[in-house]
C-alpha cells in the first residue's frame, strides 16, 4: 500500500472493501500491474483500505493472493489499514466496491473535502454490466476468480480514463460491453 505523503505530480487513487483483505488489495495490485504495463506506474499513486479495521496490519486473504498470483498480480507486500479522515484529501478518487461501502465512505468523509472523488469501481467497468464487485470471503474459489474479471475491467477503464488526463498516455482501445 502506498502510504506516502500527498504527491500532486501523481494521480491518487484509493480502493475501499470492508476488510481490506480480499476486493481492494485485489484491485490496488490490478491497477499497479496494468499501469506498469502502460508505462504509467510512476504517475500513479494507487493504495487500499477498508472500511472497518478489523483485519488492520494483516496481509490479505491467501485464496485472495493465489487467484491473483495466476494472473501475475502480486499482493503479498499489502497489508490491511483502515479509512482515514485525511484519505479524502490525500487521494483524487477513492473507490468502493460496493454500495455498502460507498455508504461507510460517505459517511466517514469530512465536511469540506474536495480531494476526493468518492464513487462505485464498477462504475469505471466497460465490458460488464454490474454496480457492485460481490465479496468473495465466504463462498467458493470461483468467487476469488469472478472478482479478478471485474476488477480486471473496472481497472481498465478506469486506468484509460485517468490516462487521457495525464499527458503523452494513448488510451487503450474499448471493448465491447459484456451483459
Amino acid at each position: 500500500m502506498d502510504d506516502a505523503g500527498p504527491d500532486r505530480t501523481a494521480v491518487a487513487v484509493l480502493f475501499v472493501c470492508m476488510g481490506n483483505i480480499c476486493r481492494s488489495p485485489t484491485a490496488e495490485a490490478v491497477l499497479r500491474g496494468q499501469a506498469q504495463r502502460r508505462g504509467l506506474a510512476d504517475r500513479l499513486r494507487i493504495a487500499s483500505a477498508g472500511t472497518h479495521g478489523w483485519h488492520a496490519g494483516q496481509p490479505p486473504d491467501a485464496r485472495a493472493c493465489a487467484h491473483a498470483a495466476r494472473r501475475g498480480y502480486d499482493l503479498s507486500a499489502l497489508r490491511a489499514r483502515r479509512v482515514r479522515a485525511e484519505d479524502f484529501d490525500r487521494y483524487d478518487h477513492v473507490l468502493a466496491m460496493d454500495r455498502d461501502n460507498l455508504a461507510h465512505l460517505l459517511a466517514l468523509q469530512p465536511p469540506g473535502t474536495v480531494a476526493a472523488r468518492v464513487g462505485l469501481l464498477m462504475q469505471h467497468a466497460r465490458r460488464h454490466a454490474v454496480d457492485e464487485v460481490p465479496d468473495p470471503y465466504y463462498g467458493a474459489a470461483d468467487g476469488f476468480e469472478r472478482v479478478l474479471d471485474l476488477i480486471e475491467d473496472a481497472c481498465d477503464g478506469l486506468l484509460q480514463r485517468l490516462a487521457q488526463a495525464l499527458p503523452g498516455a494513448a488510451p487503450a482501445p474499448t471493448p465491447t460491453l459484456l451483459r
